[in-house]
């Protein structure tokens, strides 16, 4: 099992490093289009994502592919257990205007447990790597989380849906957390916000609109850097409704739980 974990480690890196190359590659010469109300996809999304298929089908011909742009929501491949989890790029709105903060996101998982996941930004070569049990890396340094035990003192992200109402539970929860917090950052890349709080650049991370290929790989990031990641009730998390809390350490993110409590801000359902 270890051997599989290990090669599934080497081959997220890979396929999210290629990813990467085809961003870069047509970054300023792609145009959008609509995927829904202020939801942007591209043509640089599709090849990225085509490449990265192919590359795991390749290693993995057995395995299931669920990708944010598959035509196939349930994912290619015969299914076998595993399942990768494949964001070709994320930060798309960032993309398309030349802000250089976006990324590749690849997570392998069996039956709900995330195995092994690669995080790449192309434009730094920065690649945020963890795999389950073996701790979280940046490209090849090992992360921890920060030690900020206040929301005082703590750099928190948000998370918001492509458009954003003004009901939107995460809109509300950022004009609850913004006096409570030494600054809150909305910087439009689900998955460099859980890269930079496994890092200890960010203290606090929350959504409530990702979706599983946001955030796969960088919870798993966050957990294997000594964080903690919930539903935002403090529940366990699960992957598929896309609503997290995510925090440095137990003592933050209980701070922020309780936050969201006393303010009646958890949303629906939790």
């Amino acid at each position: 099992m270890k051997e599989d974990i290990e090669r599934y480690f080497q081959v997220c890196q890979e396929a999210a490093k290629a990813g990467g190359r085809v961003l870069l590659e047509k970054m300023g010469k792609v145009q959008s289009r609509e995927k829904g109300p202020s939801d942007l996809v591209t043509e640089a999304d599709l090849a990225s994502q085509e490449v990265i298929f192919e590359l795991i089908h390749q290693e993995f011909p057995d395995h299931a592919i669920l990708g944010e742009e598959s035509l196939a929501v349930g994912g290619v491949g015969p299914a076998s257990g595993v399942r990768w989890v494949v964001d070709p790029l994320d930060g798309t709105t960032n993309y398309l205007h030349g802000v250089p903060h976006f990324a590749v996101s690849v997570a392998v998982e069996e039956r709900g447990t995330v195995l092994a996941g690669a995080i790449f930004d192309p434009i730094h070569q920065d690649c945020y790597t963890a795999w389950r049990g073996g701790g979280a890396w940046l490209n090849g340094r090992p992360l921890r989380t920060s030690q900020v035990l206040d929301l005082s003192g703590a750099i928190a992200a948000a998370g918001f849906p492509p458009r954003v109402q003004p009901d939107s539970p995460d809109l509300k929860v950022f004009l609850e957390a913004l006096p409570h917090c030494q600054t809150v950052r909305r910087t439009g890349s689900t998955a460099l916000n859980l890269g930079y709080l496994a890092a200890g650049w960010f203290d606090v991370f929350w959504s409530f609109s990702t979706k599983i290929w946001d955030i796969a790989a960088g919870i798993l990031l966050v957990e294997e850097a000594g964080g903690i990641a919930s539903g935002p009730d403090g529940g366990a998390l699960q992957l598929h409704t896309g609503r997290f809390l995510a925090a440095a350490n137990a003592v933050l993110h209980e701070k922020f739980r309780q936050l969201l409590y006393r303010s009646k801000l958890l949303p629906p359902g939790e």
